[in-house]
């Protein structure tokens, strides 16, 4: 078997096409769109990742503020820009650039952007909504990856998805987002301490792979036809690496997201549509 390849790079062109779109209905009624990123120290991936996501703002027509500090930048520096983000009517939706250089608070950064402004869905106020049901930005991988299922007719409801993460940008929310009715996924959430982890991995349907270690979830963790949706950013001397060891894991799989052109592409994209999300409803 040879697995079906769930590009996130052709659902984030889809999804731009129609923020382009959604971003030019609100020009036509005077309302600009902007997105704001803060970026704290040197780390070279976040100053890549950061770039992309201006280069795809940009690529629909959205306003692009890019605000950086540096790595010597306290939590009061930190907290104040952020304030004066929040205060400026060209920033329709605002994201901070995780992790903060050690020694920063990133939760009290999170917490310090207006809900009303969250690109990223992160907020807690956003979160207890999404835990309530109720509509708000959400948290930009998670809904990313429920845009790749869709978009690809993978039917989730009634199969048993197993998340092995459970950090608050990903897992917890990931679990979430599963489990909701209307959506209606068996979900499982495992981690570090799960025992026996591989057979707990084979009971998925879908298995969404979020921990941040390269190449860890081979065959052996794979019911045979699963759909596995590989989170994992790894750079290694080899490059960018997943979660997943892809070769063999797409030898079982029934279809299986790539690293890189997988799950990437589209966190950017569901920010992008935060954003818009965020200004339309001023």
């Amino acid at each position: 078997m040879s697995a079906q390849i769930i590009s996130g790079k052709e659902v984030a062109a889809a999804v731009k096409a129609r923020i382009r779109n959604e971003v030019a209905e609100l020009a036509e009624r005077g309302r600009e769109v902007g997105l704001a990123t803060l970026l704290v120290g040197d780390d070279p991936a976040s100053h890549i990742y950061v770039g992309y996501k201006h280069k795809d703002a940009e690529s629909v027509g959205i306003k692009s503020i890019d605000i950086s500090l540096p790595e010597t930048a306290t939590q009061e520096d930190v907290l104040g820009v952020i304030d004066e983000l929040n205060s400026r009517p060209d920033v329709t939706g605002m994201i901070v650039q995780l992790p903060l250089p050690s020694g920063l608070n990133d939760e009290a950064a999170v917490e310090r952007v207006l809900p009303t402004k969250d690109a990223d869905g992160l907020h807690p106020f956003n979160l207890g909504r999404l835990l309530l049901g109720q509509p708000g930005p959400l948290p930009a991988t998670p809904s990313g990856i429920m845009t790749m299922l869709d978009y690809y007719g993978i039917d989730v409801a009634g199969k048993i998805a197993v998340v092995v993460g459970r950090s608050f940008l990903v897992g917890r929310p990931m679990a979430l987002m599963l489990g909701t009715k209307g959506t209606d996924a068996t979900v499982i959430q495992a981690h570090s301490r799960t025992p026996d982890l591989p057979a707990i991995c084979r009971q998925a349907d879908i298995l969404i792979a979020a921990v941040g270690r390269p190449g860890m979830f081979d065959a052996t963790y794979v019911k045979p036809g699963a759909v596995v949706i590989d989170v994992g950013t790894n750079r290694t001397d080899d490059g960018l690496v997943g979660d997943v060891a892809f070769d063999e894991v797409s030898r079982v799989a029934s279809a299986i997201s790539p690293v890189p052109g997988g799950v990437g592409p589209m966190t950017r994209a569901s920010l992008l549509t935060n954003t818009v999300r965020l200004a339309s409803s001023d």
